[in-house]
Parts: C-alpha cells; structure tokens; sequence
C-alpha cells in the first residue's frame, strides 16, 4: 500500500455510531415508558435513515430528528417533532472504538495525510473532533457538497482536493462507502468490522477486520 492520504467515513469507521444511537434512542425511549432492545433499535435505523437521506438534502440535524421519529413511529411510540432533537444533541457523545486512535496515530506518525468524509454537518463532525488524538489534514461534510454518501458529491470533492496526492478511502459502510468509491475507481479499503460478507458488483481492494490491522499494514 503506497498512500499519501487516508480519508475515513466517520460514524461506523472511527466512531461506534451504532452504539451512540442505540443507547441514545433506547434512553430517551424508556422515560417515555417504552422498552426497546438494542439489536431491534440498530434494525430498525438501518431501515428507516437511508430513505431519509435519499430525499431531498436537508441538514443532518434534520435527517437524525426524521429518521428517530421514523423508527419511534415503527415501534408504536407516538414522538413529536420537537422531542426528536434528542438524537442529534446525542452526537458528540458518541464513542470512538477502541482501536481508532492508536491506528490513527500511527499512521499520522508514519507520515500519512489524513482526512475525514462524513454525512454530517459541520458543527457535528467538529463536535466529534475532540474524541481523536490527531488533527485531520481534510474534511469533507454532506453539508459542505449539498448530498449524503453513497451520492458521488464526497467522493468528487476529495479527487479535486487530493489531484496530486496518492489516495486510500477507508471505510466500514459497504453501501455508503465501498460501492461509490469501487464505482468511481477510488481505491478502497473494507474495515469490516461486522464480519459481513461483500454484496452487489463492487469489491475493496483490501479487507480487514479492525482500522488497527489497517494501521499496521500501512505502516509496515
């Protein structure tokens, strides 16, 4: 692997967003009385964000506050529009898993650009920023291109940025990530971190089980 930068989607890459969200609905969720599982919480937001995203663009607050009144709504529990904020105040919460700045650090150390594409908005994806030990060299946020991963809008923006610049995208979404960038010719790598197996016609060129496996391959 010859790089000179490596960008990461964020949530599900870098940060356990499956987590974040599942502990921040079934919180909320149980002061209104109602109980809900985990794996059926991480199901049911799987289903309804997509469909959020792929309509019209609207901020990323917007789309968290739709897509947990969408999954409320599935489970029969009546949240208004002003209660479903709570999801998006829940954000900078969220935790890096364990491996992400070890694997960060080393490969800053080891003389890598690193940058960021997110489906977020700004204010959000700097929130976030407090939970790694490194400075990223890009960002690149659905607010800053006006469209949501697996829309090409990142994807074209980090090409015109990185021209001169040996480019490794990393990521964890094979829907959001590892499809547009297999379509756009972007090298890729699949941080599988869920153990799934690959779908549709896209393929990574490289597949590993953590972001330290991929730290440690770079920078070998």
């Amino acid at each position: 692997m010859d790089y000179d930068i490596v960008t990461f989607d964020c949530y599900g890459t870098l940060i356990d967003w499956e987590t974040g969200i599942s502990d921040a609905i079934m919180t909320y969720a149980r002061e209104a009385g109602v109980s809900l599982q985990r794996e059926q919480v991480i199901r049911a937001y799987h289903e309804v964000e997509p469909a959020v995203e792929a309509a019209e663009y609207r901020r990323y607050k917007d789309v968290l506050r739709d897509t947990a009144m969408g999954v409320a709504h599935g489970f029969g529990w009546a949240l208004e529009e002003e209660q479903a904020a709570f999801l998006a105040d829940s954000l900078p919460h969220w935790p890096p898993f364990s491996d992400t700045n070890t694997a960060l650090e080393l490969m800053k150390d080891s003389g890598y650009q690193l940058g960021i594409l997110s489906n977020v908005d700004d204010d959000l994806l700097h929130s976030t920023l407090n939970h790694f030990t490194v400075e990223f060299d890009l960002l690149i946020t659905a607010q800053r291109v006006g469209s949501y991963k697996p829309a090409h809008g990142h994807f074209l923006r980090a090409q015109e940025m990185t021209v001169d610049l040996r480019w490794l995208h990393a990521a964890q979404s094979y829907f959001h990530d590892i499809e547009p960038a297999y379509d756009l010719g972007i090298p890729v790598a699949w941080v599988n971190r869920k153990a799934e197996e690959p779908w549709g016609h896209a393929r990574p060129d490289y597949e590993m089980a953590t972001l330290e496996s991929l730290a440690a391959i770079l920078c070998d």
